[in-house]
């Protein structure tokens, strides 16, 4: 009897693997056990003519076997419990590698109830993209029906409506082309339905960048490694770089985005690295920098500090938008001598992601590094 249980499931893993290569299948994901991976008593499996999987809150992530996703639709019956976060993850390929969709339960009915944040070297990166995230009404005592479309490196979600959005996403962020599909947070799944290749007529190269246009942005930067920061210890003048410092060219991503997090990853103590550009000016003048920044900065011109300060969630110190990176987190004048001028920024960062954005208010006489 054994024998014969585990070959009707490893058969259908098997056709589940196999119906999943062909080019615009449909795909009704089987919700039992064997089709999935999940940590021991994580996870309850309901079977009957309204088949759920149900992740308890010691479940950790659940995550599809012998399942590979691309482009298409994936859509889904999604009720959460009472905790924080609910979440979906698509082109998953490990923990440290994937894209995700989820849902602030307790923040339902706000901007930010839902979110699209990639997951790269094992960061999520919430709070480096605030503009993506959605205000909907999550049910928790019926499930909230998904929809989510996915072509090349765009998405549109879709929570309890057909017709309209809660999020559009027009620029996919994360490592990741293709991988499987996973869950996590108490949460209960039902009619898990993928659709490869059924896109919607949705594009599958990127949005247009808002800032594109806009020269005001620094682009051009030149970064050290990071450095450690010892416990205990703010900031010391040993931290900054010397003649010795090396210096490699990091170039903005989307919306200005300098992205130290996507080069150096995350850390669970404190480390700092610097980042210079330069500034020709015309004549002396100050002029306005828009600076968004995680978590901590020093910033310098031509070798003096002209601001310090702290961003960081959950504290006082918290710039808007609640402690994430925007271009609004702060305004600081600059003073510029007549001709070339060195920005120095200092970056320190052990909490998600990590990383700048900076903006002049005017142009007029200077002259940006390219």
């Amino acid at each position: 009897m054994m024998t014969k249980v585990f070959l009707v499931a490893g058969c259908c893993c098997f056709a589940l693997a196999v119906s999943a290569q062909k080019k615009d299948a449909t795909v009704t994901v089987p919700l039992r056990a064997e089709n999935w991976t999940f940590r021991p008593g994580g996870v309850e499996f309901t079977g009957g003519d309204h088949p759920a999987m149900k992740i308890i809150s010691s479940g950790g992530t659940v995550a599809l076997k012998d399942f590979d996703f691309t482009d298409g639709t994936i859509e889904f019956d999604d009720q959460p419990a009472q905790v924080r976060f609910a979440s979906f993850y698509f082109r998953w390929q490990d923990s440290l590698e994937s894209e995700c969709f989820y849902f602030r339960v307790p923040h339902s009915g706000d901007v930010d109830a839902v979110q699209y944040a990639p997951i790269i070297k094992g960061i999520n990166f919430w709070n480096m993209l605030e503009y993506y995230q959605g205000n909907v009404v999550i049910q928790q005592q019926a499930p909230n029906h998904v929809k989510l479309v996915i072509s090349g490196r765009q998405m549109r979600v879709y929570v309890n409506s057909v017709a309209l959005p809660v999020l559009e996403v027009p620029c996919l962020e994360g490592n990741t082309t293709h991988g499987t599909l996973a869950f996590d947070g108490e949460v209960t799944i039902s009619n898990l339905v993928v659709r490869r290749g059924q896109v919607e007529g949705l594009a599958a190269a990127e949005g247009l960048d808002p800032t594109y246009n806009d020269s005001r942005y620094i682009r051009h930067w030149q970064v050290t490694e990071p450095d450690s920061i010892p416990r205990g210890i703010e900031f010391s003048y040993d931290l900054l770089p010397g003649k010795l410092t090396a210096w490699k060219p990091i170039v903005a991503e989307r919306r200005g985005l300098i992205d130290l997090s996507r080069l150096y990853g995350g850390s669970h103590s404190r480390r700092i690295a610097w980042l210079k550009t330069t500034l020709h000016a015309e004549a002396a003048r100050t002029c306005q920098l828009r600076l968004g920044f995680l978590n901590d900065t020093w910033v310098m011109v031509n070798g003096k500090f002209v601001y310090i300060d702290k961003n960081i969630y959950g504290h006082p110190m918290a710039k808007v938008p609640d402690g994430r990176l925007s271009i609004d987190n702060a305004t600081i004048t600059l003073p510029l001598q007549q001709g070339d001028n060195e920005l120095i920024i200092g970056v320190a960062n052990d909490f998600y992601g990590w990383g700048i954005m900076a903006r002049l208010d005017d142009l007029r006489g200077i002259t940006l590094e390219k």
